[in-house]
C-alpha cells in the first residue's frame, strides 16, 4: 500500500485528501497541514515512487490512469474512508482527473492546483526533447531543467527549490514511468463525464503559469461543476509560493461544499418525515 501520513481531528470531521505533483511528496504541503487541519481531517498521500512510496509493491511496468486511481483507493480502503474531499498539485490533479473516471463516487469535491489538463504546443516539443535523452542523461538533469521552464522567475525559486530537494529521492526507473505517464495526460481530461458524475471542483491557478493556465480556462468553461480562481504575480506550484490565498479559497470551499451537502441532507429528512 501506499505510504501516507494521517493528522484526525475527529470522527466527525471531514476528510482531505492530498496528492503532490511529479517529484514531489507530501512534505510539499508542509504549507497547509497548520491551517487545515483546523478544520478537517487530513490525509497525506505519498504516490509511487515518491517519498515513503518509493518501494511501493507491486510493480507495474506502465502506469495507467486506471492503476494510480486503485492506488489512491486502497487507502481509502484500508482506513474505512468512504467518502473524501481532495487536493491535487499539478501532477497530483491528474490523478485526480483519473478518479473522476475510474473512482468518482469516492470524491466529494476537489481542488486543482496547478492543474494540468491538456499539454500545449510547447510542453509538447519540451516532453518530445526530454524523451529523445531520459534513459542517456541522469533523471535531476532533466527534473531541474523542467522545474527551470516552469517556474523560471526569481519569486518562484522557492517552489523550485522544494520540488527538487524532493525529487532527488525517486530513482532513475520510477522517473521514467512516470514520464511516460505524462504523455498521456491529453486523454484523460476528455474522458471526464461531469454530467453523470457531479462533483465540484474549483482550480486554482498562478497568472504566470505560463505552460497549463491557458488550457484550464478555455477547458474548464464547458464543465458547470468547475470554478476557476487565479492567483496574481504566482507560478505553477501556487499552493507554496502563495499559499495564504491557497489556503484561503481551498478551506473556504471545502466548507461550502460541506454546508451544502449538510442543507441537502437536512431537506431530504424534511421531507421523508412529512
Amino acid at each position: 500500500m501506499l505510504h501516507y501520513e494521517a493528522h484526525i481531528l475527529s470522527p466527525q470531521h471531514e476528510w482531505v485528501v492530498f496528492l503532490h505533483g511529479l517529484g514531489g511528496n507530501s512534505n510539499i504541503w508542509y504549507k497547509q497541514v497548520k491551517e487545515f487541519k483546523k478544520h478537517f481531517n487530513l490525509l497525506f498521500i505519498d504516490l509511487r515512487d515518491h517519498g515513503g512510496s518509493v518501494d511501493y509493491e507491486p510493480e507495474v511496468l506502465t502506469y495507467t490512469p486506471e492503476v494510480l486511481s486503485k492506488d489512491v483507493v486502497t487507502v481509502l480502503d484500508f482506513l474505512a474512508i468512504k467518502k473524501a474531499h481532495f487536493a491535487g498539485i499539478s501532477l497530483g490533479s491528474v490523478v485526480l482527473h483519473a478518479m473522476h473516471i475510474y473512482a468518482p463516487s469516492r470524491i466529494k469535491s476537489m481542488i486543482l492546483g496547478g492543474a494540468i489538463i491538456r499539454l500545449t504546443s510547447v510542453a509538447k516539443v519540451i516532453l518530445r526533447t526530454g524523451n529523445l535523452v531520459k534513459n542517456a542523461v541522469p533523471y535531476m538533469w532533466l527534473y531541474k531543467t523542467f522545474a527551470m521552464i516552469l517556474m523560471p522567475k526569481a519569486h518562484h525559486k522557492k517552489s523550485r527549490d522544494v520540488f527538487i530537494q524532493e525529487a532527488k529521492k525517486i530513482r532513475q526507473k520510477g522517473f521514467i514511468k512516470w514520464y511516460r505517464f505524462a504523455a498521456k495526460v491529453c486523454t484523460i481530461y476528455p474522458r471526464i463525464d461531469s454530467e453523470k458524475h457531479e462533483i465540484p471542483k474549483m482550480y486554482i491557478m498562478g497568472d504566470q503559469d505560463y505552460m497549463f493556465l491557458g488550457p484550464v480556462k478555455e477547458d474548464t468553461v464547458k464543465d458547470k461543476y468547475a470554478s476557476l480562481h487565479i492567483i496574481e504575480q504566482c507560478g505553477h506550484v501556487c499552493n507554496i509560493e502563495k499559499h495564504n490565498e491557497f489556503n484561503q479559497i481551498a478551506i473556504q470551499f471545502f466548507k461550502e461544499q460541506i454546508q451544502e451537502e449538510q442543507k441537502l441532507l437536512a431537506d431530504s429528512k424534511l421531507v421523508h418525515s412529512a
